[in-house]
């Protein structure tokens, strides 16, 4: 098997995967479908509700934060998983039944858009880092990527599927799909061994853990100050595709459901192709984090001048690439130099980072596009892309010891050699 996929050689780890990559493909249809049901059906092209939506979707992530880490770290991850991928499934199924009976409005789906979301809190950083408990410390870097890679093979073939699905239907139907697609999830988790489980690692002081613990770790660490700076800018202002793509589908290139699925699924062969790269490399690097947030800020901004919806779409694989190097680089980052008792804490902290942020760039950039319109938004995602390099830059120059210098007409650059991080789990309780 190549080594790009050398994580499929445990049986869990596969067991795990194929289920994901069937609930994934689920719920990118339902993304596409709550999207298009906002946007059109529900409100006269709107960008600012489905703004919302995203909002009351991935805020609970934020308001959740002082549980959510704690829950990852201290309960069985696994029967932790089990019960939030049920709830999931439920949630899809009562959306779906409101929609095809024609009595869903626009506050339904706020409704279970906040509910989805509070279960999404405490199911992200579980789902996480129960990655750890499937393979061991060395191939976790390769399967946190190929999970990426499992999540955004969905995003090509779950909005395509959603276009039509839609288009010969209507939206309820795509969530129905998606609350059957929980079933290979769950009967997944069911069929694992635990015998096969890595053991966690625990900490003496774990039972009087706390969120503030996580806080404090990163505080102490300028390279996870960093990572985390970065991406909250290029989340917040950056990753909201939904607006992006579905404003620029209806507003500039005038199409239907079936052009914004195809063009859902085109960021996401750029997503799919920078989470497979991501696999082969044996550690992330920090310096592949500046360089992506780069090429995100400058894809964004071709994006945005982009006269044919052709041309967007080619835009929007560079995007996708970069934007998935810059995410998956950033989790395998964090999961393997951070210490194992307070990773759950850690990752909830990344998770609310990267999600809990949409509830204030998504109404911001949501109205960006209804007031000057889309093409501007892409704009503000360019900024926020080449700002997150320059706090990259920043901190290989202030910590790294980066300097350039140019030697017979060519750039060359030195840096100091990488210091194993380490902060004792008492220094960060503050014992």
């Amino acid at each position: 098997m190549s080594e790009t996929f050398r994580s499929l050689r445990i049986r869990n780890y596969r067991l795990w995967a194929a289920g994901a990559l069937v609930s994934n493909i689920g719920t990118w249809m339902q993304r596409t479908a709550q999207d298009w049901l906002v946007l059109t059906h529900l409100s006269h092209h709107n960008a600012t509700a489905v703004g919302i939506v995203m909002a009351l979707q991935f805020g609970p992530q934020l308001a959740l934060l002082p549980f959510t880490g704690l829950a990852a770290d201290r309960l069985d991850r696994r029967k932790l998983l089990i019960a939030t991928q049920a709830t999931m499934g439920a949630l899809a199924l009562g959306l779906g039944l409101l929609t095809i009976s024609g009595i869903a409005q626009l506050w339904h789906v706020y409704l279970f858009a906040l509910a989805l979301g509070c279960v999404a809190a405490f199911d992200a950083p579980a789902r996480q880092t129960f990655v750890a408990e499937l393979v061991s410390d060395a191939e976790l870097s390769n399967a946190v990527a190929l999970n990426s890679t499992s999540f955004n093979a969905a995003r090509m073939v779950g909005p395509a599927v959603a276009g039509v699905v839609i288009a010969a239907t209507g939206p309820g139907e795509a969530f129905l799909l998606n609350s059957l697609s929980f079933v290979a999830v769950l009967a997944s988790l069911a069929c694992l061994r635990k015998s096969e489980l890595f053991p966690r690692h625990q900490s003496a002081g774990q039972a009087n853990a706390s969120l503030m613990d996580g806080f404090r770790y990163v505080w102490l660490r300028p390279d996870l100050r960093a990572v985390l700076s970065m991406l909250f800018l290029v989340a917040t202002f950056g990753l909201n595709f939904p607006i992006f793509i579905s404003t620029m589908s209806v507003s500039a290139f005038h199409g239907g459901p079936g052009q914004y699925g195809l063009l859902s699924s085109t960021l996401a062969i750029g997503s799919v192709t920078g989470a497979l790269l991501a696999a082969r490399r044996s550690r992330p690097r920090f310096g592949l984090l500046v360089v992506g947030s780069a090429v995100f800020g400058l894809g964004c901004f071709a994006a945005a001048l982009m006269p044919h919806v052709i041309a967007f779409g080619l835009a929007l694989v560079v995007t996708g690439v970069a934007a998935q190097t810059l995410t998956t680089s950033t989790n395998s980052l964090v999961q393997l130099s951070t210490d194992p008792a307070l990773r759950g804490r850690v990752i909830a902290i990344l998770l609310a980072t990267l999600l809990g942020s949409t509830p204030i760039g998504a109404p911001l950039v949501g109205w960006v596009a209804d007031t000057f319109g889309p093409r501007w938004a892409l704009g503000v995602a360019a900024a926020s892309g080449l700002m997150a390099s320059a706090i990259g830059l920043r901190y290989l120059v202030r910590h790294r010891g980066l300097r350039l210098r140019i030697e017979g007409h060519q750039l060359r650059w030195t840096m100091q050699p990488v210091a194993a991080a380490h902060v004792p789990v008492e220094s960060a309780a503050g014992h």
